[in-house]
């Protein structure tokens, strides 16, 4: 599966520790087009890399897929 255009729901649903970014910000890297700036380089976080696009997660829709990522971000947070 393919990351959907004009996505960015994985870069903006999930909190990312490594780069203090709180849950539902879009991420700092997020070029113009949603496209992350800084795929495929060393600063890009494991986390990042490790996320891949999938049906469960990605749905129909970028709603779907913002929706399900903060449900998952809400039942993972500690404390």
């Amino acid at each position: 599966m393919d990351c959907r255009p004009h996505c960015a729901a994985c870069c903006i649903a999930p909190s990312i520790s490594s780069l203090n970014k709180p849950a539902g910000v879009p991420c700092q890297h997020l070029d113009a087009d949603l496209r992350c700036a800084i795929f495929g380089q060393p600063e890009r976080p494991s986390c990042c890399a490790g996320l891949q696009p999938a049906p469960d997660m990605c749905g129909l829709s970028r709603e779907h897929a913002l929706k399900w990522l903060a449900e998952l971000e809400v039942l993972t947070h500690p404390g």
